[in-house]
C-alpha cells in the first residue's frame, strides 16, 4: 500500500511543483475505475435491457400472433354470425310471412264465427218475434192470453238455451209482459160461448105464455090401486059384490077428472098484460122461437170474433123477448133469464194485452246488431 504524506508549511520539502502530478493520475485513475465500473454497468444494465427487450418482443410477437388469430378466428365467427343471421333473417321473414297468414286465417275465421253467431242470433229474434206476433193474432182471434203466454214462455226458453248475453233485457221484457198479461182482467170467451151455446138448446124448452095442453100433475090413483081396495073386505061375507062397486065407482071418479081437466084446458081465464103474446099463433112461435136461436148464435160468433157490444145487443133482444112472449112463471124461463143477466155482466169489453215490451226489446236486439 502507498502511504501518503502530509506536507506541512514548515517542511522545506512540501512544494507546489513537486508535489502536484500524483493527485492529479490518482484522480485519473479513479475516474477511470469509475467509468469502468459504470461502463460495465452500464453494458450489464444494456444487457439486462436487451434480455427483457427481446423477451418483450417475444411476448410482443406470440401476443400478436395469438391476436391475429384471435382476429382470424373473430372473423371466422363473424362471418358464420353473419351467415346465421342472414338465415335467421330468411327464417324469420318467412315466420313473419306465415305469421301475416296466420293472422288473416284468424281475422277471416273470427269474422265468420261472428257473422255466423250474429245471423243465427238474428235467425233467433226473427223467430222469436214472428212467434210472438203469430201468438198475439191468436190471443185477438180466440180471446185467450193462454197462446200469447205459452208462446212468451217457449221464447224465454229458447233464450235461455241459447246463452247470449245481448238477449237479456229480451229475458227481462218477457218475465215483465207475462205478469202484466197474467194479471188482465178478461172475459172467459170459451165458457161464455158455452153458456151461449146451453142457452140456444133450452130454447125449446121455454113454455110462452099463450101455450095450452100442459096437464097438470095431480093426485089420482094409478091402475094398480083398484087391485088393492077388494083386499080391505076380506072379512065381509060377500066379498065379490064390493069389488066390483069399487071398480065401478073408481071408474066414474076418473072419468069425471079427465072431463074436469080436459075443461080446464079447453077454457081457462087469466089476465092479459100483454095481448099480442096470446094472439101468437102456432107457427109464429116456432118462428119466435128459431129467431131467438140464431139471436143467441149471433152473440156466440160476436164472443167468439170478440165483438162483445154486439152480443151484448143481442142477449139484451132475447132477454126482451122471453120476458114479452113467454112465461115468467116457469122455472126454465127464470133461469134462463138469469144465466143472460150473468152473461151481460160478464161481458166486458177490455182490450187485449200485448206483449209491446218484448216486441220493443226484439227490435233492439235486431238493431244493435
Amino acid at each position: 500500500m502507498e502511504t501518503l504524506t502530509l506536507d506541512t508549511p514548515d517542511s522545506p520539502a512540501a512544494t507546489p511543483q513537486a508535489t502536484a502530478p500524483r493527485p492529479a493520475s490518482r484522480a485519473g485513475v479513479v475516474v477511470g475505475l469509475i467509468g469502468l465500473v459504470l461502463a460495465a454497468l452500464a453494458l450489464a444494465l444494456g444487457g439486462l435491457l436487451w434480455q427483457r427487450l427481446s423477451a418483450a418482443q417475444e411476448e410482443l410477437a406470440k401476443r400478436s400472433i395469438e391476436s391475429s388469430n384471435t382476429a382470424a378466428e373473430s372473423r371466422a365467427m363473424a362471418s358464420q354470425a353473419e351467415a346465421q343471421v342472414q338465415e335467421l333473417q330468411a327464417r324469420l321473414s318467412v315466420a313473419e310471412v306465415k305469421l301475416s297468414e296466420v293472422s288473416l286465417q284468424r281475422s277471416q275465421l273470427e269474422e265468420l264465427m261472428l257473422s255466423v253467431s250474429r245471423s243465427r242470433d238474428d235467425n233467433l229474434v226473427q223467430d222469436l218475434e214472428s212467434a210472438i206476433r203469430l201468438a198475439a193474432q191468436q190471443a185477438q182471434v180466440t180471446g185467450s192470453v193462454q197462446p200469447l203466454i205459452s208462446a212468451l214462455q217457449a221464447a224465454d226458453q229458447r233464450i235461455a238455451r241459447a246463452a247470449q248475453p245481448r238477449l237479456n233485457p229480451v229475458q227481462r221484457a218477457i218475465s215483465r209482459d207475462i205478469e202484466r198479461i197474467r194479471g188482465a182482467s178478461l172475459a172467459d170467451i170459451p165458457a161464455l160461448a158455452a153458456q151461449l151455446d146451453e142457452l140456444a138448446r133450452q130454447v125449446d124448452l121455454w113454455p110462452t105464455l099463450n101455450q095450452v095442453g100442459q096437464k097438470a100433475v095431480a093426485a089420482t090413483p094409478t091402475p094398480g090401486a083398484a087391485t088393492a081396495l077388494p083386499t080391505v073386505a076380506n072379512d065381509s061375507a060377500d066379498p065379490a059384490p064390493a069389488g066390483a062397486w069399487a071398480q065401478v065407482k073408481l071408474w066414474w071418479q076418473r072419468i069425471a077428472n079427465e072431463v074436469v081437466h080436459s075443461g080446464r084446458d079447453l077454457v081457462r081465464v087469466s089476465r092479459i098484460d100483454r095481448p099480442e103474446a096470446a094472439l101468437l099463433a102456432p107457427e109464429q112461435t116456432f118462428f119466435l122461437r128459431e129467431n131467438l136461436k140464431l139471436k143467441l148464435l149471433n152473440a156466440r160468433l160476436g164472443v167468439l170474433a170478440r165483438q162483445l157490444r154486439i152480443a151484448q145487443a143481442d142477449l139484451v133482444a132475447v132477454d126482451a123477448a122471453l120476458e114479452r112472449y113467454f112465461d115468467p112463471k116457469a122455472n126454465s124461463v127464470a133461469a134462463a133469464r138469469a144465466a143472460m143477466l150473468r152473461l151481460k155482466r160478464d161481458l166486458v169489453d177490455s182490450p187485449m194485452p200485448t206483449p209491446d215490451d218484448t216486441l220493443a226489446a226484439l227490435m233492439a236486439a235486431a238493431g244493435g246488431r
